[in-house]
């Protein structure tokens, strides 16, 4: 049996990935994969691509990758033109050119990973979805490709954590690392299984949650002069989605 870690959405918060990893690493997994959303909301955007094209075997596209560094873009918020500009042009690149997805086989079951649906990285489906949603998450489309359909589906984007099974096919959120709603302490998911086999086998979808100094944090994007600060402390501190905090609405949590 062999254990592969899914991180997801760490939106530059360094602080949080590094406690992930440690998690991870004191687990005995060296397999990581990556489902997107490295930058943006936070202040280490660079510093996490960095990390994680040092330590994550795989690496996914997410929306925020792919929107941020868009040079067709025009920023419409000092917010958006930071954490474009705090990244390198290089890495603007890398963000754009990662895969939509990746395909292998978990004892004897096909897994698909992507960061928001099965359409787009930009087309985002909640956690209370239809039936029509949910069988939309197993289907081949022009960005996935035409491979295999796969049984087991997980994907990010909405950073609330869940499992759901329906008629053999399997879909689960992997929540966010750094920028988790409702509960903010970190999330990620451990596949374990025979990875590659096409025989059934024993499988297993774990979900782990990993305290960090958020506070810390939150010092590191004040010193180097981050905009929308309050919003940050009510993601990363309290577990508010930003445009609530903002709007001075209910709570709804996530939002990618």
């Amino acid at each position: 049996m062999e254990r592969i870690a899914l991180i997801s959405d760490v939106h530059g918060n360094l602080t949080a990935l590094e406690a992930v990893l440690e998690d991870i690493g004191r687990r005995g997994i060296s397999r990581i994969f990556n489902l997107g959303d490295y930058v943006g909301k936070g202040p280490r955007g660079q510093a996490v691509v960095d990390r994680c094209r040092e330590v994550c075997e795989v690496n996914i596209l997410g929306n925020w990758d792919d929107f941020l560094p868009d040079p067709a873009r025009t920023e419409d918020s000092e917010g958006l033109r930071w954490w474009k500009n705090e990244l390198r042009e290089d890495q603007w690149a890398w963000l754009r050119g990662l895969p939509f997805c990746h395909d292998f086989l978990l004892s004897g079951r096909q897994v698909r990973l992507f960061h928001a649906s099965a359409r787009s990285v930009h087309h985002r489906i909640q956690f209370d979805h239809d039936e029509a949603q949910y069988r939309s998450f197993f289907e081949n489309t022009p960005a996935t490709g035409d491979g295999p359909v796969p049984a087991i589906v997980g994907y990010a984007d909405i950073h609330d954590p869940y499992y759901e099974e329906d008629r053999g096919q399997v879909l689960f959120n992997t929540g966010s690392v750094g920028n988790s709603l409702g509960d903010p302490t970190p999330g990620y998911v451990i596949l374990e299984g025979l990875v590659g086999s096409p025989e059934p086998a024993p499988f297993s979808i774990q979900f782990v949650r990993v305290p960090y100094d958020a506070e810390a944090e939150l010092e590191v994007a004040r010193g180097l002069g981050m905009p929308e600060l309050d919003g940050y402390e009510a993601e990363i501190i309290r577990g508010i989605y930003r445009r609530t905090f903002y709007a001075g609405r209910a709570p709804r949590y996530h939002r990618g």
